[in-house]
């Protein structure tokens, strides 16, 4: 066995503020939801329905959209259907399949909890970065990214994370 490549000082400080900051960022942005009778996992689900067509998406696309365990969606599907913010339809052609839909109470939950989302995203992140902060760590972030999905996936696999920059393969983007 390998000795481990121990941090130094100045990257284990670095690591340990990263920590911090996401989660009191995660906090943060979850109190200004409780404001709006939402959490944080609603509202993770809330943003793909309301950006898929027809405001619907099949459970499986649902769950690789958030990355989720399976018995993690479905409780959090329960819990947003009692509450009206969704609503579970089976899938056309496919008796195994479920598609989840945004309902007009959860269009309108969503819509209502937006602008405090991006206002509190703005105020505690994005207005402390200069522009070119922000790119660098678009960067970052792109490629930490798809190092994970290398490591999950081995090398030379199709990523499928919405998040990785398409335009990181080609320059002219």
């Amino acid at each position: 066995m390998t000795e481990p490549r121990w941090l130094d000082e100045r990257e284990q400080r670095m690591w340990r503020a990263f920590g911090d900051m996401r989660r009191q960022l995660d906090s943060a942005m979850e109190r200004q939801l409780n404001g709006e009778s939402l959490s944080g996992a609603d509202y993770h689900l809330l943003v793909p329905l309301s950006e898929a067509p027809g405001q619907r998406l099949r459970a499986r696309d649902l769950r690789r959209v958030v990355d989720w365990d399976r018995s993690r969606l479905s409780h959090q599907i329960r819990r947003m259907e009692q509450r009206g913010l969704i609503s579970r339809e089976e899938c056309p052609g496919d008796a195994r399949g479920t598609v989840i839909r945004l309902t007009p109470e959860g269009r309108g939950a969503m819509e209502s909890a937006t602008p405090g989302q991006v206002e509190t995203v703005r105020r505690l992140f994005i207005d402390q970065l200069s522009p070119e902060e922000i790119e660098s760590l678009t960067s970052i972030a792109h490629r930490v990214l798809g190092r994970i999905a290398e490591d999950a996936l081995g090398p030379g696999k199709p990523v499928g994370l919405d998040t990785i920059d398409p335009c990181s393969e080609d320059p002219d983007c």
